[in-house]
């Protein structure tokens, strides 16, 4: 919802429903993941994108159909349909994708989730879509309060609430979308009710430190995949805001120092670019021990050798050595600045969904993965 989140807060504020379609669960080679999303305006304006092109037809007359009943509806999409050719996945994946009327009267929370989305402040929507409750029930959750109910005016309602509460923030603090299931009552052991829970997590951090064209080549491309990037420096007159327009913010501080005050998770990339030992093993000493799902630093072979040396002389054992991506990126043969950021970029991307880095003409089975890694 992200992606169409302008275009469909418009229309609500002008007192509009419109019919929202959202993956809310994928199998095998679905072109897009869940959460993705595409919406239809009473006037026939269509913003975003379920799968790419495949079923956004029906998908486009299904919402016209929610639109005018006002009853939510969860259809499959795919090679599974008698009609698959016509409508369903040619790429073998099926999709199933809730299509449910929202306006003012019947999702209020929507501005407020809006504008938490805007304020970059956490929050999840957690909607029934299988099971024994009301397809289209609702409850928005933040990590210090939620409004709705899953199963509003049901004596065990606030059970099942507690419980997808409980899920939703973890989900939320890992950056996770997707399905949970439970009992009628919220009891875990059981899966007759199906949950989606749609993480609107702040986009994860990238850091790149050395105010290098390197570094402008990989804070545009870690815009490019959704980062909020930042670009640290010691040196004022390289790390300007005009050397890196494409970084959200420009920090001159020794880097080590910057990086020990920053708030770092597990979604957070670390990108070294320095090269100078004075600057890159001070701040490997901090990046090694954080909670980054990516630790990368840029140089050669001997310079890897000198700063790994130097850094078991600073006190790091081998298991936070070994969390180094050193030198940094996948083997691609990158040489330009855009090519080395095209190969860390690779690399951000292969951690988080644990793909083997091979040509894919040389593999088989599944083409997309599981998230594993930081968020991208």
């Amino acid at each position: 919802m992200r992606d169409v989140l302008a275009d469909i807060a418009a229309w609500y504020a002008a007192g509009e429903t419109f019919g929202l379609a959202t993956v809310v669960n994928t199998f095998r080679s679905a072109p897009r993941p869940a959460g993705a999303a595409m919406a239809v305006a009473p006037s026939g304006e269509v913003t975003g994108s379920v799968s790419g092109g495949c079923v956004e037809g029906a998908v486009y007359e299904l919402a016209q159909e929610v639109m005018a009943s006002g009853r939510p509806v969860v259809q499959r999409y795919g090679v599974s349909d008698d009609d698959a050719f016509a409508v369903g996945l040619t790429c073998g994946g099926i999709l199933d994708v809730l299509v449910e009327p929202v306006g003012p009267g019947t999702f209020p929370e929507f501005a407020r989730v809006a504008d938490s989305i805007a304020a970059r402040e956490p929050v999840a929507v957690a909607t029934v879509v299988a099971g024994p409750g009301t397809v289209g029930a609702r409850r928005v959750v933040w990590p210090d309060r939620a409004s709705g109910s899953l199963a509003p005016g049901a004596r065990y309602a606030g059970r099942l609430d507690a419980a997808v509460d409980d899920d939703a923030r973890g989900m939320l603090a890992q950056g996770l979308t997707g399905q949970r299931h439970y009992g009628r009552e919220g009891e875990r052991r059981l899966d007759e009710l199906a949950v989606f829970v749609h993480s609107f997590a702040p986009p994860p951090r990238l850091l790149v430190f050395g105010a290098i064209d390197f570094a402008a080549a990989v804070a545009r491309a870690g815009k490019f995949l959704g980062y909020h990037v930042t670009v640290c420096d010691a040196r004022p007159v390289f790390a300007t805001a005009k050397r890196f327009p494409d970084a959200d913010e420009v920090v001159v501080k020794w880097p080590h120092k910057y990086l020990d005050e920053t708030e770092v998770d597990e979604r957070t990339a670390i990108c070294v670019l320095t090269h100078d030992p004075k600057f890159d093993v001070p701040l490997l000493e901090v990046a090694l021990r954080t909670r980054s799902g990516y630790v990368g630093a840029m140089g050669s072979r001997r310079t890897h050798d000198d700063r790994m040396k130097r850094l078991r002389e600073a006190g790091l054992a081998e298991d936070e050595l070994s969390r180094l991506r050193s030198p940094i990126g996948l083997d691609l043969g990158a040489r330009t600045p855009e090519e080395t950021a095209v190969s860390i970029a690779a690399e951000l991307i292969q951690l988080r969904w644990g793909g083997s880095g091979r040509p894919l003409t040389d593999t088989e089975g599944r083409i997309h993965g599981e998230i594993r890694g930081p968020e991208g």
